[in-house]
């Protein structure tokens, strides 16, 4: 039976607190999902269903970027062209995600979730080049930006995530956007992409907002911290402490639906 709790909120906010600490400032990889999900329950401190998780999530996110995005709107990094093509095409796509989420089964979105965290821990350690340019130098296929654009809005939609664990290796990889410019734009990306998943979510009756609000509020606290401690630890020890968090939940995901 779902039900939660001030304890429940209590939890949520100071596990976040910690989770975001240890976030790494590029990859923004998505672990509220499994953490709602996952954590309270162990703890007895009440139960979130699926669809209220992503609802959660996806508001959280959607102010999270919003101080990203103004951090960076004098930085000469955002491009322009590149955040309206895949901008357009992931708000399509999260918006489609959002809406269609209501009608999935809560083992379908653990599905999604696990197949996306598997795919972000793969990604997350394929070498890349670090390249750098300006912005009016930056050439890419806009077809196929757009189409990956779409692809990572559904997911994103529906487990309620911005997308960046997914757009930014999909930049700097597929795409060979610069390191600097792919941080800033994916940023604006996963705020508009953030815009459809709430507007779904929000639409459908999936958002407790008093919970949401809380992990708001835990999320502007903690990301100056979370910034500190990212530019004191090492880069690799941070990918390998998300890899384990992300990795073990995914197990987790995927051993409650085979067993």
């Amino acid at each position: 039976m779902n039900g939660y709790s001030i304890d429940h909120y209590t939890f949520s906010n100071r596990v976040y607190r910690f989770i975001h600490i240890w976030r790494c400032r590029y990859w923004r990889i998505n672990i509220n999902y499994p953490m709602l999900l996952y954590f309270p329950p162990i703890l007895g401190t009440g139960i979130f269903s699926a669809h209220e998780v992503t609802g959660i999530t996806g508001v959280q996110v959607l102010f999270a970027t919003i101080g990203g995005v103004l951090a960076y709107r004098k930085s000469g990094y955002l491009h322009v062209p590149l955040i309206i093509f895949m901008g357009f095409s992931v708000l399509i796509g999260s918006l489609i995600g959002g809406f269609g989420s209501r009608m999935m089964e809560e083992e379908t979105i653990n599905i999604i979730y696990g197949i996306l965290a598997f795919i972000a821990v793969v990604l997350m350690f394929i070498p890349t080049k670090g390249i750098e340019g300006k912005v009016e130098e930056i050439h890419f296929n806009k077809w196929l930006a757009s189409s990956l654009a779409f692809i990572v809005g559904i997911g994103a939609g529906i487990v309620g995530a911005g997308g960046a664990f997914l757009l930014v290796p999909i930049m700097l990889v597929i795409l060979k956007i610069p390191t600097r410019i792919t941080i800033a734009s994916s940023l604006a990306i996963t705020l508009i992409s953030s815009i459809g998943a709430t507007v779904g979510k929000v639409a459908t009756g999936q958002v407790h907002f008093f919970p949401a609000s809380i992990m708001v509020i835990s999320s502007l606290i903690a990301a100056p911290l979370g910034a500190q401690v990212g530019k004191k630890v090492n880069a690799k020890v941070l990918k390998w402490i998300l890899a384990l968090l992300i990795g073990g939940t995914s197990i987790k995901i995927w051993s409650d639906i085979l067993f």
